[in-house]
Order: C-alpha cells, then sequence, then structure tokens
C-alpha cells in the first residue's frame, strides 16, 4: 500500500484494514495493476481503469464495469452510461464481503480492460 493510499483514508482510519483486504484481494487476481489514488477515489488500472474504490461517509464502496447488468441483491445500483456498458456499485462492510463472487466480477472487469 501506498502513503498516498493511507492519506486517502486519514479521515476513516477505520476503512484502511477494509481497503488493504480489497486491494490485496484485486492484485492477488488482477495482475500487473497499478493503483491511482485520487482526490475521491483509488483506481486500479491494468490498460484501462476497471475497478474503483471510494468512500461514502463511514463506508466502503467498490465499483467496476461490465457489459451486461448483473442481478445481484449485493449491487446497490448499476446503471448503463452507454450501450453495453454497465457500471455496478457494492458496498464492502466486512472483508469476508471480499469473496470470490466480488473477485470474479472483478476479474471479468480486470480482463475487459485488457488484463
Amino acid at each position: 500500500m501506498t502513503l498516498d493510499a493511507m492519506l486517502f483514508f486519514q479521515g476513516t482510519p477505520g476503512l484502511l484494514p477494509l481497503y488493504e483486504a480489497v486491494e490485496t484481494a484485486i492484485l492477488t487476481v488482477c495482475p500487473d495493476t497499478e493503483i491511482l489514488v485520487q482526490k475521491s477515489q483509488i483506481a486500479f488500472t491494468v490498460k484501462r481503469r476497471f475497478a474503483f474504490v471510494s468512500l461514502r461517509g463511514q463506508r466502503l464502496i467498490v465499483t467496476f464495469g461490465l457489459r451486461e447488468r448483473v442481478m445481484s441483491p449485493r449491487i446497490l445500483q448499476a446503471v448503463e452510461p452507454y450501450p453495453g456498458r454497465w457500471t455496478h456499485h457494492v458496498w464492502v462492510r466486512t472483508a469476508e464481503e471480499v469473496d470470490g463472487e466480488l473477485l470474479g466480477w472483478i476479474e471479468t472487469a480486470w480482463l475487459l480492460a485488457g488484463g
């Protein structure tokens, strides 16, 4: 984890261990991923950005893009910003929620982004 990532969680230090679980899991299934810490989100990139972590208050949101809409009770919101491109948002409240299902969606997004 970079210093920039630690600073991103300065106002919400309790979420840092949860972010570390997300980051470690993504880097395990998505090799050659670069991490870009921005003001409002942390982006995971291979050739293009494929997943994001952002904060909503004291909650962590993982976002990823796929070609089709995922129908799951875990999906908070899914929007189609343009035809054939669905952006999905998932709350991650515990490290146990960084599971095979979530990582499967993220790995598919990584493949679509050039992984």
